[in-house]
């Protein structure tokens, strides 16, 4: 008897705050009122699972046409919590989302299947127009292994939920906040149109595996601006599993990554179209900075990126067109199949043609030992092995262009480049055999130390190189420029 009273109790105070936030505007952008999250029962004592409570001031808020649902200052824990329509959700300055770290809070009943990975999460929204987050708080996944253990994927015993993913949703804006620590990817938007990051804060490293930052799959007309993004794995990472990305621009950025700073692929089936990325800086990317990939059937079209400085880096870019061929008609597990001697899987060749990047400035460097061990997919001791190893020099590699035999890449300019390198090639490195690696996993480094110190360029047609500026700092004794199975190669 109880319950029910203090059920009907509560309705009746969500149906008062209702009627009382509708007096109020709401400058967020969501015209409506404003739905603070304690008058509907949320704690924010760091311990509470604040849910229902937020869930319910959401369900509100939305309900009632939009406004501004409000995180004040405090420590707020949730698991999966859904946004919809015409909501802003805006945090205080000191004010948290926590995730929890019981993986049951994570339930995915009513949830969209992933396509990548395992489908929890701690934000989501599906189908909805008009979404904004906002503030000076911060969502922390607190995505720990001791509770969200690296197995943990599709069919596996353990879920390790992303920060944030959306589907097929319009009208998105991300405006500042701090998002920190998911226990796989972070924030994953699927098929969706309209969307804006602005002043966000990404801060992902080495807290788990997979901690993407920006993961855009699939999405038209986006805009990532005077964002400062440090992750674990890609930092904005363009896929797209179905459907093309198409008219993307990034612009004013900083970013670090233990891997890229800026990835298309590695899900490619629908292809990158219009894509321009300008004034960025990349730093502290020991596995490369810019790779562009195309392995699953898809175009990679008129690619524009300019004013680019680079700072500590490995490959400062990584051009691949291949034959993995996977489709997305099911959830795939993300995990690369790493062998050499794995096949196609059947989607067939895409293309990639009229790339360009100029006015890049960069310093590639073998990576610091120590500052490797650190790194969460590796936690391993410092390496003791004297002087350079091939899998350092393979990783601060040269520029790399490469298709497969019978596929070309297409015009590609290269303009006012200037690159340092490490150097230290040697004369067996200059006479080595470069595999094709046609369906592996593309990353620059499984294809071992190249015989070139500045650009490796193979299976391609009018490649220019304009006022591009190369230089080691050690010797090499490996060729500047190598071409292998390349038409109108121009070097101004």
């Amino acid at each position: 008897m109880m319950n029910g009273v203090n059920r009907m109790l509560k309705c009746f105070a969500i149906c008062l705050v209702v009627l009382l936030s509708g007096v109020a505007g709401d400058a967020s952008g969501n015209e409506g009122g404003q739905y603070n999250v304690r008058e509907f029962g949320a704690v924010g004592d760091g311990m509470t699972i604040d849910t229902d409570a937020i869930q319910d001031a959401i369900d509100a808020c939305s309900s009632a046409g939009g406004g501004m649902v409000r995180v004040p200052t405090g420590s707020f824990v949730i698991g999966t919590v859904h946004l919809k329509n015409n909501v802003t959700l805006s945090l205080d300055y000191r004010a948290e989302l926590l995730g929890s770290q019981n993986q049951k809070d994570y339930p995915i009943g009513n949830l969209r299947p992933a396509r990548e990975g395992n489908s929890e999460c701690l934000l989501y929204a599906e189908d909805a127009k008009n979404i904004r987050l906002e503030g000076l708080g911060v969502i922390d996944g607190r995505g720990h292994p001791d509770f969200f253990p690296k197995r943990a994927g599709p069919g596996g015993k353990d879920t390790r939920p992303r920060l944030i993913r959306f589907e097929n949703c319009q009208n998105v804006t991300f405006s500042g906040l701090t998002y920190r620590n998911p226990a796989f990817w972070g924030i994953h938007i699927v098929d969706c149109k309209e969307v804006h990051f602005t002043g966000v804060k990404v801060r992902m490293r080495n807290n788990h595996s997979n901690n993407d930052g920006l993961d855009i799959d699939a999405c038209e007309n986006v805009l990532i601006e005077n964002c400062d993004i440090i992750s674990g794995d890609d930092a904005i990472c363009l896929k797209s599993t179905l459907g093309p990305c198409r008219n993307i621009v990034v612009r004013d950025c900083v970013v670090s990554s233990n891997t890229a700073a800026l990835k298309f692929g590695t899900s490619s089936f629908g292809g990158f179209i219009g894509v321009n990325v300008s004034n960025c800086y990349f730093y502290d990317c020991p596995m490369g900075a810019i790779k562009l990939q195309s392995v699953d059937g898809g175009r990679l079209e008129n690619v524009s990126i300019s004013r680019i400085v680079m700072k500590e880096v490995g490959s400062p870019l990584f051009i691949r067109l291949g034959n993995r061929g996977r489709t997305y008609t099911e959830n795939t597990k993300t995990g690369a199949n790493q062998g050499a001697d794995v096949r196609p899987e059947g989607a067939g060749v895409g293309s990639i043609k009229n790339v360009r990047v100029s006015d890049v400035v960069a310093e590639v460097t073998i990576e610091d030992r120590e500052k490797a061990a650190l790194a969460h997919y590796k936690r391993m001791k410092v390496d003791p092995t004297p002087g350079v190893t091939a899998r350092e020099k393979s990783k601060a590699g040269p520029i790399m262009i490469t298709g497969i035999p019978g596929h070309y890449i297409e015009d590609v300019v290269l303009e006012n480049i200037v690159t340092t390198y490490p150097g230290h090639g040697t004369a067996v490195d200059a006479k080595r055999e470069i595999v094709e690696d046609v369906a592996r996993y593309p990353e620059q480094f499984f294809f071992g130390v190249l015989p070139s110190w500045g650009a490796y360029i193979r299976h391609a047609k009018n490649v220019q190189f304009k006022n591009v500026k190369m230089t080691t700092l050690a010797n090499d004794a490996r060729e500047r420029i190598v071409l292998d199975d390349v038409e109108q190669f121009g070097d101004e």
